[in-house]
């Protein structure tokens, strides 16, 4: 088991094998995934959307890309560094998988505020991820949780203004990733970092179907 800085990192070596590839499998469906989302939203959608677009396949790739230095780098002050990094992009990931639908209601003052909020609290955790690393990570996995669910608040107008099989692929995504905190906080079971980030990527990937319907269901009028 290594350790630093009072961070204990007890994965063998088949334990991050399972993680890389894992990691390895989501950042490429990622980079296909963003380049398609994003080039579709250049022909069919608004500059609004588009710019969505972006901010969603940016933080996609960005958070996927970072996990995998993150996970698989030797313990060392550069890993310590990079978890910063890490767990502050889950917070960027979460704010990024909003917009592309709260960016549909910018003209409703409550999905205005919700986007606003959304983000704010995003800066709010990377702030508290970067000034206090190693410290309140059980404060930071509620604050994931909370940021995931506070759509249920909004949920009436934003169902008004995407197709019906993006809210269902939302509610599903979000269900993946609840189960799978389960996983990230089960230290003591083998394979549980491969497991937890098995669940991030498949939710991801059901949340990235829930965007790109919104956007092609839109497109043609759902």
């Amino acid at each position: 088991m290594a350790e630093f800085n009072g961070i204990r990192w007890a994965y063998d070596r088949y334990e991050l094998i399972a993680d890389g590839i894992v990691h390895g499998v989501g950042l490429v469906l990622a980079l296909i995934g963003a380049t398609v989302l994003i080039f579709y939203a250049t022909v069919w959608s608004s500059y609004g959307a588009l710019a969505a677009a972006w901010i969603y396949g940016v933080g996609l790739v960005l958070t996927l890309a970072i996990s995998f230095s993150y996970n698989l780098w030797p313990v060392s002050r550069t890993k310590w560094f990079l978890r910063r990094f890490d767990h502050s992009a889950i917070f960027i990931l979460i704010a990024a998988t909003y917009t592309p639908f709260l960016q549909r209601g910018a003209d409703d003052p409550l999905l205005l505020y919700m986007l606003v909020a959304i983000w704010l609290f995003a800066v709010v955790g990377i702030v508290l991820k970067c000034a206090f690393p190693g410290r309140y990570d059980r404060l930071a996995i509620l604050l994931y949780l909370a940021m995931g669910w506070s759509g249920v608040l909004v949920a009436g107008p934003v169902s008004a203004r995407i197709p019906s099989a993006s809210m269902l692929l939302i509610v599903i995504g979000g269900v993946l990733y609840s189960l799978g905190v389960i996983f990230h906080v089960w230290e003591k079971l083998r394979f549980q970092n491969a497991i937890w980030h098995g669940f991030v990527v498949i939710a991801a990937a059901v949340h990235y179907s829930a965007v790109f319907t919104c956007f092609s269901l839109s497109a043609s009028g759902f």
